[in-house]
């Protein structure tokens, strides 16, 4: 396994179950392995609440060792919050975690002053991390140009915070229909 990987693809491209397999061969290894999910959804609406319910019952059957902790600002810390070279630690997603960042649908809560200086803390995290470290986020740059001009310049941050983190990774996946596409492998 990757010490860091990046897996990115599509909606219901096979991402987040592609990071959770990653999660059970890791938990499979060896009984002082932990894995821990970073979630940055939030449940703004019923429908977004019954998606994170169903995505937790979900992955509760699936890989009943992986702990879930919610965390949909203060990414860096979060990941820095669970360096432990026997933690592998999941990022599900970097989309939606930009997004609550360029987005906030609570224009109320306090925010931090910069995105980029949020990736760039970010990137600084992948790095410095000493366990294993599965990051997941969307590529939707393959499409046609959006109307509005905060669609255009969020997928213009995504597209730029998507090179930022497959730099900091040794290992970037592309997910299509299920199955994976390796794009950078480790030397």
């Amino acid at each position: 396994m990757a010490e860091r990987e990046f897996i990115l693809g599509g909606q219901k491209s096979g991402k987040s179950r592609h990071a959770e397999q990653r999660a059970a061969d890791w938990l499979a290894r060896s009984p002082q392995h932990r894995a821990v999910l970073i979630a940055t959804a939030q449940p703004w609406d019923d429908e977004m609440r019954e998606r994170i319910a169903r995505h937790r019952a979900d992955r509760a059957e699936r890989v009943p060792g992986l702990a879930t902790v919610e965390e949909p600002i203060a990414l860096a810390e979060a990941i820095a919050a669970h360096d432990d070279p026997d933690t592998l630690v999941i990022v599900d997603c970097l989309t939606l975690w930009l997004t609550n960042l360029l987005m906030p649908a609570d224009t109320d809560a306090a925010r931090p002053a910069s995105s980029s200086a949020e990736a760039a803390m970010l990137s600084i995290a992948i790095r410095e991390r000493r366990g294993p470290l599965v990051l997941v986020g969307n590529e939707i740059g393959l499409g046609v140009i959006p109307m509005g001009r905060e669609v255009r310049a969020f997928v213009d941050a995504l597209g730029r915070l998507n090179q930022e983190v497959a730099a900091a990774c040794d290992r970037v996946t592309l997910m299509a229909a299920g199955l994976p596409l390796t794009l950078k492998a480790p030397s």
